[in-house]
């Protein structure tokens, strides 16, 4: 990226840019379709039906039915949606009464840690607690909705086979199970083309979200689910209907992306690189203390940064200096997490080996700075007492 007087800066954090900021093909595909034709989504169109059938060979069979928005995420514009966005409405009115919250399955820093004996069923379990505190308060259950990998969370990388534990509890209830992929879909996770594909071949959500990343920076989401649950929405008498969900431009940057990912492998690419990157950071980690964890999988990746290693206390402070220092040497990189302390990688997929060595160096250089500029602190602390 370049600001205003032609300064390039690295990117490590915009994960809506998929491809890369004014892919060409992107571009092409957008100028060419703006040529032709743009209308809404009341005239039939055949991009429409080519980009549903493209994802769909993406999905497992099942999840079959799309519902196109216009859109990059589904959280902040409708107060029913803030009401289940945790890290919104603790700073607003507070969490309603049908709103549960489930813990993050976080085994560095959560409940349940890496010593625990089986974190999956005891965070599955967490669920299953809340559904029957639910159940004796004469409320049923809608649905279950995650990140497919918590991102605001903290990076978080839920253990496998957790998710299907949840689903068995949520569907038993007669709720479903919503899987959000805006942050992570599209081939991030390197592995998988879909991130809850890490739980496992046998969990299929029945409901997947996805945005951002899909039109790269084009405003275009979707909602992906099963036919049962599409005619069970139709039989409630209530038309969806969007203007601009679907039309032929997005349709076309949709399709383009799909493209662009398949032609320049940029999911076996982000493996590659994220492989490597997080060995780079792991070797960080044992030469500085205040890294805590290195967590992630493709070009998703979280460093947790911490105070010290017994009670793994969030090093918000420093972790904030560190993104202000990053910033001076040109490189964008930003926290997330509860003590806002995690380090987030979800950088353009195009994103690569001379990158991540460069962003991993200039990291090696600041945490050495900041670790002498402590210990001159401590040694002036020590003399003047």
């Amino acid at each position: 990226m370049y600001d205003e007087n032609g300064r390039r800066y690295l990117d490590c954090i915009n994960n809506v840019a998929h491809v890369g900021h004014c892919h060409p093909d992107i571009v092409k595909a957008a100028h060419e379709q703006n040529q032709l034709l743009n209308t809404n989504s009341r005239y039939l169109h055949d991009n429409l039906v080519d980009y549903a059938e493209r994802l769909s060979k993406t999905l497992p069979e099942k999840l079959c039915v799309f519902y196109f928005l216009n859109s990059g995420a589904y959280h902040g514009h409708l107060t029913s949606l803030i009401d289940i966005s945790p890290y919104k409405f603790r700073n607003l009115e507070g969490q309603k009464e049908w709103v549960h919250v489930a813990p993050v399955p976080d085994t560095y820093r959560g409940l349940y840690r890496e010593d625990h004996e089986d974190s999956v069923t005891a965070y599955a379990n967490e669920v299953k607690n809340i559904i029957e505190e639910a159940h004796k308060r004469g409320r049923k259950i809608a649905a279950f909705i995650v990140e497919s990998l918590p991102s605001v969370g903290g990076q978080i990388i839920p253990p496998a086979g957790y998710f299907q534990k949840v689903a068995e509890h949520v569907h038993e209830a007669g709720g479903i199970f919503i899987a959000d992929e805006i942050q992570v879909g599209f081939g991030r996770v390197g592995k998988h083309f879909w991130a809850f594909q890490l739980q496992g071949e046998d969990f299929i959500p029945d409901i997947v979200t996805m945005g951002k990343p899909i039109g790269n920076g084009h405003p275009i989401a979707c909602v992906a689910t099963t036919k049962e649950i599409a005619e069970a929405f139709a039989a409630t008498g209530v038309e969806y209907f969007n203007t601009f969900g679907g039309n032929p431009v997005s349709c076309a940057i949709g399709l383009a992306v799909l493209d662009v990912i398949e032609k320049e492998h940029l999911q076996a690419h982000a493996t590659e690189v994220g492989n490597f990157l997080m060995k780079l950071l792991n070797k960080q980690k044992i030469k500085h203390p205040i890294i805590g964890d290195v967590r992630g999988s493709g070009l998703f990746i979280g460093v947790d940064l911490i105070k010290d290693q017994a009670e793994r206390t969030p090093a918000t402070a420093e972790a904030e200096h560190l993104v202000a220092r990053l910033k001076e040497e040109y490189i964008l990189l930003s926290t997330d997490g509860p003590g806002r302390n995690v380090l987030k990688f979800k950088p353009p997929m195009c994103f690569n080996m001379e990158d991540a060595k460069f962003v991993v160096d200039t990291i090696d250089k600041l945490l050495t700075a900041m670790e002498k500029e402590c210990l001159n602190q401590e040694k002036t602390s020590i003399c003047s007492t």
